[in-house]
């Protein structure tokens, strides 16, 4: 049973969530920084497809961006039994930046085939990684799996070393250099379709299993024991959450931090408990990076790339939760 408490945290953020949308939807930079009158949207034509096209699509990008990045690492850190995990930890988050890179040089430079081959090489470092721990002879199931995601990332990691090599550094070179920095500049309504398909079922899945992940989180034999069939849960968890973090990093890049500060902050809040820490953690990053987000498209004419705000306020407040542990 949720406590009054916890209850009241949640029903915070949930009503944080439509606040943030609501104010973000009116920041901007036209028609002057930093704030569209409300009622200036009702008479200007030019503001309603701004917003309605361009701006809305945007923000539940945003949203859900946030939202699976942290659902993503509170997964990950509670079933690896490691604070340090992060979303990009089985080669998912270098898998798609190697497949962008692929698309750029040698395909197409389409937006939509960018996604596809991001999404499908992501998926390739989640599968890759799972095949290779079955090889390894060493240590226990989890080992064998950190090893493999860490091997895996590596080997994607010289392949985009090798094609921005290769890149043309006039023309191709920069929109590499631009899709690995992060960003929701150029996300679409269709590209918010595009990735519904995966990111839904994934966030639903852990929703409906928050509790469960308490259980995996315990050695296998004591899981086991409690009636919970670890290998089969373990792996549901982790192709839906990792093949959601590998849709939407398709049309976002790499944004780095959230997915693994946000469930730090979601514990300290709602208890070590995935039932009430992980829709936390999912709430409460879907605000952050909606906010990053607005921050990033308003602050300045040139956008800033979302992966380098995200990056500087996530190791500030990484910093800030270690150095305040350390003092109590």
């Amino acid at each position: 049973m949720t406590d009054p408490k916890t209850k009241r945290w949640l029903l915070i953020l949930g009503a944080g969530v439509l606040l943030t949308l609501l104010l973000a939807l009116f920041i901007g930079r036209y028609p002057a920084p930093y704030w569209l009158p409300p009622s200036q949207l009702a008479e200007d034509s030019l503001a309603q497809r701004l917003v309605f096209n361009l701006r809305v699509p945007r923000l539940l990008t945003a949203l859900l961006l946030g939202a699976v990045l942290s659902a993503c690492g509170a997964v990950l850190q509670m079933i690896f039994r490691n604070p340090l995990v992060e979303p990009g930890f089985l080669g998912v988050s270098q898998g798609a930046a190697f497949g962008a890179a692929l698309s750029i040089l040698f395909l197409s430079r389409s937006i939509f085939v960018i996604e596809i081959t991001a999404t499908f090489f992501g998926l390739a470092g989640l599968t890759l990684s799972y095949f290779l721990s079955r090889r390894i002879r060493f240590g226990g199931w989890v080992l064998r799996l950190v090893l493999a995601g860490i091997a895996v990332s590596a080997m994607f990691s010289a392949g985009v070393g090798i094609l921005k090599y290769l890149a043309d550094p006039l023309t191709e070179l920069p929109e590499i250099t631009y899709w690995l920095l992060g960003g929701l500049w150029s996300v679409t309504w269709r590209d918010l379709l595009y990735v519904l398909p995966l990111v839904l079922p994934g966030l639903l899945i852990a929703y409906l299993m928050r509790w469960r992940v308490n259980l995996l989180s315990l050695e296998d034999e004591t899981a086991f024991s409690l009636g919970v069939a670890v290998n089969r849960e373990r792996a549901l968890l982790l192709v839906a959450v990792v093949a959601a973090t590998a849709a939407i990093t398709a049309i976002s890049g790499i944004v780095g931090w959230v997915g693994l500060i946000i469930p730090h902050i979601a514990r300290r809040t709602f208890g070590a408990s995935g039932q009430h820490s992980l829709p936390g953690a999912m709430l409460t990053g879907g605000i952050f990076t909606v906010w990053c987000d607005t921050f990033a498209r308003s602050a300045i004419a040139g956008e800033i790339p979302l992966g380098i705000i995200t990056s500087l306020l996530g190791a500030l407040l990484f910093l800030y939760l270690m150095t305040r542990k350390a003092a109590q």
